[in-house]
């Protein structure tokens, strides 16, 4: 890999986790189209990807970094020190209890389900391309039913339960987990850069416990030609996942998601013509 395809596959990586449009689609389709991806070796590509992954959690740290210390603290002060009860908790700390909640869906089902997940049917384009338009036309449906009325301070528990629900349809390859949060976050009310917001916050949890874990399992299969290129896309996954936050956050202020809508079935419908003019196979990586 050369260092411009570092670049490259970081900035996809970094702007594609945070914008509802899939970064699994997105990630899979530039690794085929610059011959990155082989077959025979596809260990390596899932090593180098779930490296790269935590460039996008590093942005989402540092973004919401002073929320991220306020909902901490006072989170363990009013549960270890006062031990108050979570109704009569500040809105950072219930924040903690709802991001935690939320959680549990995807901690539980992504366990029970990992055999499935990293299975060989969910790295088809044919499989992530159906999920990719799938889920666009759910997102459409949310943004035609919301009410668009509560804010952070609104959030209830069984709002953050429903929202970790849809956060579990993530781990459908093509999905994109921005995508099915704020899905999940319009269909109980939330205005559109609160249902984003709260995404990103939920994403934490997930996105670390999962790169941890794939680190761990990848290291086998990293060797020292691949240090660079990953110092390098990790870099730039962080730099462009940090400014696809600030950008969906500000653009949702004023307008709707329908042009990621739109886009997702571009896309879909130009990986469906890629694929039937055999320009790139379905079956290229099988883990």
């Amino acid at each position: 890999m050369s260092i411009i395809e570092a670049v490259v596959l970081g900035i996809v990586q970094g702007v594609t986790e945070f914008l509802p449009i899939s970064s699994t689609g997105h990630v899979t389709l530039a690794g085929k189209i610059m011959n990155l991806i082989s077959s025979g070796n596809p260990e390596k590509w899932t090593s180098f990807l779930a490296i790269v992954q935590l460039g996008t959690l590093l942005a989402v740290l540092i973004y919401f970094w002073t929320d991220i210390v306020s909902i901490v603290k006072e989170f363990l002060i009013e549960n270890l020190s006062n031990r108050k009860k979570i109704s009569d908790q500040s809105h950072n700390s219930k924040l903690g209890w709802l991001i935690i909640i939320g959680s549990v869906p995807i901690f539980t089902l992504g366990l029970l389900l990992k055999d499935l997940i990293e299975g060989p049917l969910t790295k088809n384009l044919y499989v992530i391309t159906g999920s990719i338009l799938l889920f666009a036309v759910v997102l459409a449906i949310s943004e035609k039913a919301a009410s668009f009325k509560k804010e952070m301070k609104d959030i209830t528990i069984r709002d953050s339960l429903l929202i970790g629900i849809a956060q579990v349809f993530s781990l459908v390859p093509g999905a994109s987990r921005s995508g099915v949060t704020i899905t999940g976050g319009l269909f109980t009310g939330l205005r559109r850069e609160t249902a984003a917001r709260f995404s990103f916050l939920l994403s934490i949890p997930a996105v670390f416990a999962s790169g941890l874990f794939q680190l761990y399992e990848a290291l086998s299969y990293l060797d020292n030609s691949m240090i660079m290129s990953l110092i390098i896309a990790t870099i730039f996954s962080a730099i462009s996942g940090y400014l696809a936050i600030d950008f969906l956050l500000k653009f949702l202020r004023k307008y709707s998601t329908f042009i990621f809508i739109y886009y997702r079935f571009v896309l879909g419908i130009l990986i469906l013509i890629l694929l039937f003019s055999n320009i790139i196979k379905p079956n290229t990586v099988q883990l």
